[in-house]
């Protein structure tokens, strides 16, 4: 590492684990359905109890994404949004007075477009603090990896449960945080997970000192508890994204925005297991 401040990604986990809290993430698209829209989302999203808020960039062709969040980049691309779009909806949400931590999630050809320089400086700027590229290889991970730690930008891996010859190389790359993906496919929500999955977890645990955290499929409360009690961050996706598509016809319109959005916020706020 080189020195840099602490990010806010660690202080915020450090913060939790004095507390013996588990980190609540969830994720959105950038975008969907516009960026204002998203921006008010992110505002209510900290209110409900998020600590780290992952934003996903739309693309066209998202490999890990399930059906839900696969309709939610058609409907942000309809605006033609980019990577640069999304990173400057973070930069906004700072001028808002939105603290917690935000972690980018982006396919790697958007990054290859941009530059890795001008991509981790963007991202500094903005003040992102982390980056999840889930189909970034190992083998291809050096130099991005060496752009990410000059800007003190945390990029987190994902581990899957066929992950096992190949969990200690990725770790040795880890930052911030690790991401444990529950099940097998893309990621969508679920009823039941890979039947290994708490040896998976634990087996993870006990090859890093960074927080390790579990997402793919979580959309539930008890499905939250069930996780929080073996991990130090649950990430919840498609189960929020699914309730924005619902509250689509309340936020289209100005009378009904502020009640579309209290259903989100509410959503969000019961998935916050307080140990």
């Amino acid at each position: 590492m080189n020195g840099a401040a602490v990010n806010l990604i660690e202080q915020t986990f450090a913060n939790l684990w004095s507390e013996g809290q588990t980190a609540l993430i969830p994720f959105i698209t950038v975008g969907d359905p516009d960026l204002e829209t998203t921006l008010d989302i992110i505002v209510e999203l900290e209110r409900a109890g998020a600590d780290i808020l992952e934003l996903g960039v739309p693309y066209s062709d998202p490999l890990a994404d399930g059906p839900v969040i696969q309709r939610a980049s058609e409907r942000a691309l309809v605006t033609q949004i980019s990577v640069e779009t999304c990173i400057d909806t973070a930069r906004q949400a700072r001028e808002r007075g939105v603290k917690m931590p935000f972690v980018l999630f982006t396919y790697y050809n958007p990054v290859l477009q941009t530059g890795l320089e001008r991509f981790f400086g963007l991202l500094q700027d903005a003040g992102v603090s982390g980056v999840i590229i889930p189909d970034l290889p190992y083998e291809e991970s050096e130099e991005v990896l060496k752009q990410a730690d000059r800007a003190n930008i945390m990029l987190v891996p994902l581990v899957a449960p066929t992950s096992s010859s190949r969990i200690s190389m990725i770790l040795s790359r880890a930052r911030g945080f690790v991401y444990c993906v529950s099940s097998l496919g893309v990621t969508g929500e679920r009823s039941a997970f890979h039947q290994h999955v708490d040896e998976f977890i634990l087996s993870v645990k006990s090859q890093t000192d960074l927080p390790v955290a579990v997402g793919f499929g979580i959309s539930s409360r008890e499905q939250a508890e069930r996780f929080s009690k073996i991990c130090d961050g649950v990430v919840v996706g498609s189960a929020i994204v699914r309730k924005i598509e619902e509250s689509l016809p309340l936020l289209g319109m100005k009378e009904t925005k502020e009640q579309g959005l209290l259903q989100i916020r509410d959503f969000v706020a019961q998935l916050k297991i307080k140990n």
